[in-house]
């Protein structure tokens, strides 16, 4: 039974806020009852920006990456554990258990994605080092080092009607990872949704105050008071995005301001997969599902349906037969495929774009105003599906979108052909083609790719692990080019920096390492105790190990290439070396010059150094011939303590140099060491 209709409140500056008037009416999409009003009259939208500056942003910035990603890992776990109290309210939005699957729970995984990523890719900082070290002068005096900082604004997070969960997590997932606090306005369709979740993030305590902040209702005059420090991200109509986007503080301010707008997505059968081809088949599911996936409200939906000529009544009838199985029934019901779309004025919406699109396309499949006999309270509404035999003239068909259950079929001759169509709507989120050949995939994607944020292609290899057509994924970018917004969000840590400044910092060497937590050539150096025998308690970035040396014999080089199968010419032939351009004579093996650099700085003994987990950009810079001697300075370079472990990683500037100070090989080797070695050395007994 559905709960009676509330007033929806926003929370500002740490107090749950109702607006001055009840405010309008939210409705259920399958039913039409009551389930909300909303309203932000009355709120003090500067007041908002100012507490998440002053309160949110200061103590996000004190902890460190790896203390945010654990911050959101606890959220996470959280909300996961309320999933089912956020499903009984998804229903009410028109969505089925797996559409409200890909919002709830795909919204809280790409959450733990990022506290994931965070702890394993990122460094336990406040700051991010972008790139290698510039040296700016020959005697290392001067040096210069890009980095990454959280802007001290706040990051408004505008939001769509269709993902009212992920719409909001997917965005303060890594502007919170960052270091930035967040304000969210979501669709008012839908809010009530948004609104439950905040309540359940508030309630845990988890959030720094002023971290989050939610807005029900209208954002009044919140624009007015952004800065040059704020981000605003925008998803929605591309009109209400240009209007946002030109706003007069934003544009005067240089705001950064990222949209996610209109997509006439389109997939592609390729040339190769005609009827009979698993690619067809799979061709055929995918459409359909994009097209009945949320009523079809989803910015990566389908939207062209491109196919050989020779295939499209094939295609055609076969999609008219998995569409006529899709109809549409109450969301919470056992079984439903489809549910309504979300409100009756969005109903009304689709079906005067699908009029729009009629004027150069025929519908083929499904009929815009039937309603399923019971169900006439709701929006509810079969797929359409319209063909245009002549695409290339159809202007409608790549400028107009409706946002809902709804795609136009269109033949195309060539791979040229299909990518000068695709090309037509844009810029798009998405695109998919569906083909075994290599060389059509390879034809299609570099004609694609400058149109399109992502690029699926899918095939009889992929079939089972693919996430999809239409799926988002935490570590891929989501945004496009031209229509679609010009923006991106997710893509990993790439999503991360949109809310960090880059600054190239310029200094003496140890003054950036102060800054950076990094150590680099010029820094200060300090010898003494072996380094291998510091805990991280002890070990401070530049305790450095210069070795003794050791000379390199044709007995060595000959017994390594033996023992190790390795026994290229230019280590074995002294005739071929000497043929080789970059020797003059027989060398030794780059991995025989690391496998002795290690035997010089490592110290044997069981110490706070637990384990070698590999290396990092490593370089052989030159040749090392017999009777050369190798000599390594090992300076540690990097320390990350790990927040709920023993342990932290350490990394080490590893430079091996021959006796006339010739660098030939540089690197950086990982450790495991354990944070003080007495803890480390009873856990191990």
């Amino acid at each position: 039974m559905n709960a009676a209709p509330r007033r929806l409140e926003s929370l500002i500056c740490g107090r749950w806020t109702p607006g001055e008037r009840q405010g309008a009416p939210l409705l259920d999409a399958a039913t039409g009852a009551l389930v909300a009003h909303i309203d932000a009259s009355g709120i003090d939208m500067g007041a908002a920006l100012d507490w998440g500056r002053r309160t949110g942003g200061p103590a996000l910035r004190a902890m460190s990456f790896h203390d945010r990603a654990a911050m959101l890992k606890a959220l996470g776990l959280a909300l996961m554990a309320r999933k089912e109290v956020f499903y009984a309210e998804s229903y009410r939005t028109g969505a089925t258990r797996a559409d409200g699957w890909v919002d709830i729970e795909g919204g809280i995984g790409t959450m733990l994605t990022y506290a994931s990523k965070g702890r394993r890719e990122l460094p336990n900082t406040r700051v991010l080092t972008d790139g290698d070290l510039e040296p700016l002068s020959r005697d290392h005096s001067f040096s210069a080092q890009h980095i990454l900082t959280p802007l001290q604004g706040v990051a408004v997070h505008i939001n769509a009607y269709n993902f009212p969960v992920w719409g909001m997590l997917e965005k303060i997932a890594p502007a919170l990872l960052a270091g930035m606090p967040c304000i969210v306005k979501p669709a008012s369709q839908t809010a009530y949704l948004t609104e439950l979740v905040v309540r359940a993030i508030n309630d845990t305590g988890i959030l720094p105050a002023g971290a989050l902040q939610l807005i029900c209702g209208s954002v009044g005059d919140l624009l007015d008071h952004v800065t040059g420090q704020d981000v605003v991200t925008f998803t929605g109509s591309a009109w209400t995005g240009r209007k946002l986007r030109s706003h007069k503080p934003i544009v005067e301010n240089s705001t950064r301001f990222t949209m996610e707008a209109d997509s006439l997505n389109a997939s592609i059968l390729g040339p190769d997969a005609g009827p009979g081809t698993p690619e067809f088949d799979l061709f055929l599911r995918e459409v359909a599902r994009e097209m009945t996936s949320k009523a079809g409200q989803k910015c990566t939906a389908i939207r062209r349906v491109m196919v050989p000529a020779a295939h499209i009544d094939a295609v055609q009838d076969a999609l008219a037969r998995r569409l006529a199985g899709a109809t549409p029934g109450l969301p919470a019901a056992e079984g439903t495929r489809m549910g309504p779309l979300a409100s009756l004025d969005q109903r009304e919406e689709v079906r005067a774009r699908i009029r729009e699109l009629q004027a150069v396309a025929r519908i083929v499949a499904g009929d815009p105003d039937a309603v399923p006999a019971g169900l006439e309270g709701g929006a509810f509404m079969a797929p359409v599906l319209l063909r245009a035999d002549d695409p290339m003239t159809a202007v409608a068909v790549h400028d107009c979108e409706a946002f809902g259950p709804v795609a136009t079929l269109m033949p195309y001759d060539g791979v040229d052909q299909a990518v000068a169509l695709a090309a037509m709507g844009k810029g798009s989120l998405v695109s998919s083609v569906f083909t075994d050949d290599a060389r059509v995939a390879e034809e299609m994607v570099l004609g694609l790719a400058p149109f399109h944020g992502r690029v699926m292609i899918g095939n009889r290899v992929s079939a089972k692990s693919s996430t999809g057509h239409g799926s988002p994924l935490a570590g891929l970018v989501h945004g496009g080019p031209g229509r679609a917004g010009g923006g991106e969000e997710l893509g990993g840590m790439r999503g991360v920096k949109h809310y960090m400044q880059r600054t190239a910092v310029q200094g003496a060497p140890g003054l950036l390492s102060a800054v950076t937590g990094r150590w680099s050539e010029g820094a200060p150096a300090q010898t003494g105790t072996h380094p291998f025998r510091k805990s991280l308690a002890e070990l401070r970035i530049g305790d450095q190990l210069v070795t003794a040396a050791r000379p390199v014999t044709q007995e060595d080089v000959e017994h390594f290439a033996h023992f190790t199968g390795d026994t290229f010419y230019a280590h074995m032939d002294s005739d071929a070396a000497r043929a080789n351009p970059f020797f003059d004579d027989r060398v030794a093996h780059g991995y025989l010059i690391a496998s002795f650099a290690a035997g010089l700085f490592v110290d044997p003994a069981p110490g706070p150094v637990l384990a070698n987990y590999g290396v990092d950009h490593m370089r052989f810079l030159a040749p090392v011939y017999f009777g050369d001697t190798l000599q390594v300075r090992l300076t540690c370079k990097e320390i990350n303590p790990r927040a709920n472990a023993d342990h932290g990683e350490v990394r080490w500037d590893c430079q091996v140099t021959k006796q006339d100070g010739t660098v030939a090989a540089q690197y950086d080797v990982l450790t495991m060491v354990a944070k003080t070695w007495g803890q480390a050395a009873q856990a191990a007994e």
